[in-house]
């Protein structure tokens, strides 16, 4: 200090503190002439000494004017010292970077233009100080103060421009500084970290796409700012990431991609784009080293198809197909399950197409990896079978064909079945909406036969009572409709001339017996005319209700369409069909005169001739009732359709009265079923009536029936 005090006069100290600019110039000047003399005589004690005058007395004194003196004559002893001012920088600088967090800004604006003219002088040399430097200059960046603001900008392009021309700077010591500040949200702090990262990628002896895992996320994150500059400076800088990216042989894909995966769920639209696009490249470049990350990859891409943004969707769509084209195997890190859980996972969206892609994703798994989706099969099987009760159509045939697909092994086309049954069980409102279209894609899928026998054998079992009579009835329906199931009504339309029809219409009668009109519609379709007869007259009063009634309506107007054209054109020989005519006058007779049912089937049998079109056995009837001598033959009539002998008929080989007493007992047991409910009823409506306090009302007497038909049908018989 003494050393000092003799080289500078008193006169220049008290300039150096002067309130007055143009006084602490002068001092400085002073200060920068005395310290070259001392250079110039290689006195470097008494350059220290000075120096240390300088940081000590003024730029850690309490007083700012001193402390604006001691930053301007450091940075005058560094100009005094030129050359050889690297070997005094330890003690020129820290007290500069100090100077940044004072409270005045005219200090901190002094401290930068220090630095500036200090970093003039020893250019390379201060690289050493680099990283506080960054991050003086960072703080600096987002100052309140405007002027500290310029002088700051004005600092950070030289440092640049000195980073950029030295051999010395390290990449690897920055770039965790880079990392801690790239989720800082001040705009003026993003500015000038983009800028760096811009400045630095530039510089060809620096590898900063060997970093860029480090701070990708943070420039994608600059993609939502407020500022229009920001989101294009960031943008600018990733697009030219991207273009290294595909010119360079090596590139870190899996961490940039995890990143990636992430910002494709960002809330921003840019965001999402950017990330997307990035994906898309991703995938066309990098071959099998994404293949351990495509499930993640997946996860990200199937719900931007559904994106609100067009070109959001197009770009996602693009990289799915890609995706999808690239067979990876599971010894190559390629993750069935993984896969299988996010595909699983988006039939949960709300938008239908991602739900329809996750579906094309299940359905290729299962073509390329059958045996490993197999083994997660318990993981999606229920969330499968939940997706047959979507809103959409085609994501409904979609998951049939899985189904279907699954179902080739046995084991697991029983279980198909299984669930799909107890599903229409639980939820009737699925098989009023989508039973028809689920029962006919799958006999599409696979063997109609194959199906509705194992529907049967499923249904024959099935304790709920009043479920396996809807479902019997919905597969009857289905059975006598759809153009699907055209062979299967060929097959059972030849049960008397052939076994596998005859075995076929042996294996749906059981469960066929739950509902009367099913078993009835069964034998007309399969010629048993005699059987549907005594089925007919089997029925008891119990049996003919409403809903019995409604299902009748619907047997007589499929009897007027092109299925039933083959036995409609039988009543031309009545003669020989006489237990068809029997069958259709039994119908007739259940059905209330007023109803249209009637009417049309009345009309339609006021069509058949009183005579047999079948060549040399033309009989007429007699005059009194057209069908009289024909109906009074019927005891010497054997088969239907032959009048003679059964020659090469299977009808025989049938124990139908074997089949008629089962189909009783199972009716039996819906009848009792029918009146337990219709007692546990009364029951509660006893109960209730009990607890509510008595109104003077008129007592009615209960009836006797709550769901019979009728009175008119119950008393009088249907039909009069």
């Amino acid at each position: 200090m003494a050393d000092a005090l003799s080289v500078i006069p008193a006169s220049v100290l008290r300039n150096l503190s002067d309130k007055l600019y143009e006084k602490r110039k002068n001092a400085a000047l002073e200060v920068e002439g005395i310290v070259k003399q001392l250079a110039a005589s290689g006195d470097h004690e008494k350059i220290s000494a000075v120096i240390s005058l300088l940081t000590t007395e003024f730029t850690y004194s309490p007083q700012a004017n001193h402390r604006k003196g001691g930053l301007i004559g450091l940075a005058a002893a560094t100009v005094g010292l030129t050359s050889e001012a690297s070997q005094h920088l330890e003690q020129i600088v820290p007290p500069v970077l100090n100077s940044f967090s004072d409270q005045d800004s005219r200090v901190r604006y002094y401290a930068c233009e220090a630095l500036y003219n200090i970093a003039k002088v020893v250019r390379g040399d201060f690289i050493i100080f680099f990283n506080q430097i960054f991050d003086a200059l960072c703080k600096l960046s987002a100052d309140s103060a405007a002027n500290v603001q310029s002088a700051a900008h004005l600092l950070d392009r030289l440092v640049k421009d000195i980073v950029t021309e030295s051999d010395q700077f390290s990449i690897e010591e920055f770039i965790p500084l880079l990392r801690e500040r790239m989720n800082v949200l001040n705009p003026f702090v993003r500015q000038f970290l983009v800028g760096w990262i811009t400045v630095l990628d530039s510089v060809p002896d620096i590898d900063m796409l060997g970093f860029l895992p480090d701070f990708l996320d943070g420039l994608f994150n600059m993609l939502s700012d407020s500022s229009h500059e920001i989101r294009q400076q960031a943008d600018s800088a990733l697009s030219e990431f991207l273009q290294e990216i595909k010119n360079s042989p090596s590139v870190d894909y899996g961490r940039m991609a995890e990143i990636l995966v992430q910002r494709a769920a960002s809330p921003d639209e840019f965001t999402r784009l950017t990330a997307i696009t990035w994906i898309n490249e991703f995938v066309k470049l990098s071959g099998d080293q994404l293949v351990p990350y495509y499930a993640d990859i997946l996860g990200a891409i199937l719900p931007c198809i559904s994106d609100k943004e067009e070109k959001i969707r197009v770009v996602a769509r693009e990289t799915n197909e890609e995706l999808r084209s690239i067979k990876g195997e599971p010894e190559e890190a390629f993750n069935v399950g993984a896969i299988l859980s996010i595909a699983r996972r988006q039939l949960d969206s709300q938008w239908e197409a991602t739900r329809i892609e996750a579906l094309h994703w299940i359905s290729t798994l299962l073509d390329r990896h059958r045996s490993e989706v197999l083994c997660f099969l318990n993981d999606i099987f229920d969330t499968l079978l939940k997706a047959l009760s979507d809103s959409s159509d085609e994501v409904v045939l979609l998951v049939l064909d899985i189904h279907a697909c699954i179902a080739q092994d046995p084991p697991h086309f029983r279980q198909l079945v299984v669930f799909l049954v107890h599903n229409f069980q639980i939820d009737h409102s699925l098989l009023e909406r989508r039973g028809p279209l689920i029962i006919r894609r799958l006999c599409v899928l696979l063997d109609p036969e194959r199906v509705y026998r194992e529907l049967s054998t499923i249904l024959e079992e099935e304790a709920d009572l009043d479920f396996a009579c809807i479902m019997v009835q919905a597969l009857n329906l289905i059975l006598l409709t759809s153009s699907e199931l055209s062979e299967l009504r060929k097959l059972l339309k030849q049960s008397l001339a052939n076994a596998a029809g005859k075995d076929l219409f042996v294996s749906l009668y059981a469960s066929w017996s739950h509902s009367p009109m099913a078993i009835i519609s069964l034998c007309l379709l399969a010629q048993m005319y005699q059987h549907a007869s005594a089925v007919i007259q089997s029925l008891v009063e119990e049996d003919i209700n409403v809903k019995f009634l409604v299902q009748l309506d619907k047997l007589v107007r499929l009897l007027e369409t092109p299925i039933f054209a083959y036995l409609r054109l039988q009543l031309l020989e009545p003669g020989r069909y006489v237990w068809l005519l029997k069958a259709l006058y039994g119908l007739l007779m259940l059905l209330p005169q007023q109803s249209a049912a009637f009417k049309i089937l009345r009309t339609r049998l006021k069509t058949v001739p009183s005579y047999s079109f079948n060549g040399d056995q033309l009989k007429l009837a007699s005059s009194g009732n057209p069908y009289s001598q024909i109906l009074h033959g019927v005891s010497q009539i054997t088969l239907d359709g032959d009048i003679t002998h059964a020659n090469g008929n299977l009808q025989n080989e049938i124990d139908f009265a074997s089949s008629l007493q089962q189909f009783q007992q199972i009716q039996q047991q819906h009848r009792l079923l029918a009146a337990k409910t219709q007692a546990q009823s009364r029951n509660d409506s006893t109960s209730l009536l009990k607890e509510v306090p008595k109104a003077e009302e008129p007592q009615h007497p209960p009836t006797s029936k709550t769901n019979g038909p009728p009175s008119r049908l119950s008393k009088k018989g249907p039909g009069q």
